[in-house]
């Protein structure tokens, strides 16, 4: 970090809600926001958006007749990015845009697929609606943005690395502002059919009911914790996926009234031994983490937000990288994952938006399954983590 960057807004859309009050009084709810989902030819838990965010997803396709054509993990990021542009009060259009996603228009390209598979012919937009590049560049047309446009995808750390794009611009001098985040719509039976391949998925387990219950820590089953990040009792993997964008406004320098400063940065990435898993202790993890923390002293730390997906690997690894980092003297330490699932490419930005709201309201949003480990007298300073398939980790310090 040559200098400071400040987050100046922040806005998401997910199960959680799409208004910061509802977010935060969601996060603050003990219940997870899991459903159980049939598809044509199987059934899996899943965290959708809520009702009123959907509507209001709806709402957009309706509002613009060239949206009808769009995939739902764009629309989520213009809704987001409308949002973030508007509580930061940018109006002149003079800034960068870097939305990433892990798997793109992935609703629409399996539709259009299915419907090549079946006719041997395709619709005329089933390119360029389904190009990993089109999020960027319909939020760029949305918001009549002409600063640089840049999509990428770089697995469940790319909002993270969206961040980190979005620094170096500014520390170079080729932007003062820049648009960054991601969008993830991945709820299809398809991808979770992957997911399972890879037997990394949660089992099905509600007992047939379709709707979220209430934590009871005395019966401790799958149905009560559906997705056991940080369990380290687990006996399978539980990973869970969810849907959602999350977008922030970051501004070069200390902005007055900004949501939060980004005080250091880390990224890593492993040699594959395996095309999914990284080390047992997470080197990368460790790598990220030292060099985000390089000008700050571990003890000042307070919180840390983990990627922990659930998996059986994901979880321990990350702990382990954190134990050799900490020396063991751990922050606390929490995760949104078993509330509303992994989110893929946008997992990272929603990983951003807890610490900033736990920041602000001086309230740690814990996690259900660890016991015994340090409440926060303060959150003043928060370490967020996020890594993808491969181990390509991204660490980020925040400031109050």
């Amino acid at each position: 970090m040559n200098n400071p960057i400040s987050i100046t807004s922040i806005a998401s859309i997910s199960s959680l809600g799409s208004d910061t009050d509802t977010i935060w009084k969601n996060y603050c709810n003990p219940n997870h926001n899991f459903v159980l989902k049939n598809f044509e030819k199987s059934k899996a838990l899943v965290a959708p958006l809520s009702s009123d965010s959907n509507a209001e997803i709806e709402l957009l396709r309706k509002s613009n007749n060239k949206y009808k054509s769009l995939d739902r993990s764009v629309l989520m990021a213009v809704y987001a990015s409308r949002k973030a542009v508007e509580l930061a009060n940018w109006k002149d259009g003079d800034y960068g845009i870097n939305i990433g996603s892990s798997r793109g228009a992935t609703s629409l390209f399996e539709k259009y697929h299915k419907e090549f598979l079946e006719n041997n012919r395709t619709h005329t937009l089933a390119s360029p609606t389904t190009t990993l590049g089109n999020i960027s560049s319909w939020i760029a047309h949305d918001l009549q943005s002409h600063g640089p446009t840049i999509s990428h995808s770089i697995t469940c750390s790319t909002a993270l690395h969206a961040l980190l794009n979005g620094i170096a611009w500014v520390n170079a001098g080729m932007s003062d502002k820049f648009l960054v985040g991601g969008s993830e719509a991945p709820l299809t039976e398809f991808t979770i059919a992957q997911m399972k391949a890879m037997k990394i998925y949660a089992n099905d387990n509600l007992s047939g009911r379709a709707e979220s219950r209430p934590f009871d820590s005395a019966q401790g089953d799958d149905i009560q914790y559906p997705c056991r990040t940080l369990d380290f009792d687990k006996k399978k993997n539980t990973m869970i996926l969810g849907e959602g964008a999350s977008v922030m406004c970051l501004e070069k320098g200390t902005i007055e009234n900004a949501l939060a400063i980004i005080e250091g940065v880390g990224f890593a990435t492993e040699i594959l031994e395996h095309n999914t898993s990284i080390s047992d202790d997470a080197q990368c993890f460790q790598k990220s983490m030292k060099m985000a923390l390089k000008n700050t002293s571990i003890f000042d730390v307070d919180v840390i937000v983990m990627h922990a997906p659930g998996t059986l690997k994901g979880d321990t690894s990350e702990y382990k990288a954190i134990e050799a980092v900490f020396d063991g003297n751990l922050p606390a330490l929490t995760s949104n994952k078993w509330k509303i699932g992994h989110t893929f490419g946008a997992s990272g930005a929603l990983n951003i938006e807890l610490a900033i709201l736990m920041m602000q309201h001086q309230k740690f949003i814990d996690i259900p399954f660890l016991e015994n480990q340090k409440q926060p007298k303060q959150i003043k300073k928060v370490l967020v983590n996020a890594v993808g398939f491969g181990g390509n980790a991204v660490s980020v310090l925040l400031s109050k």
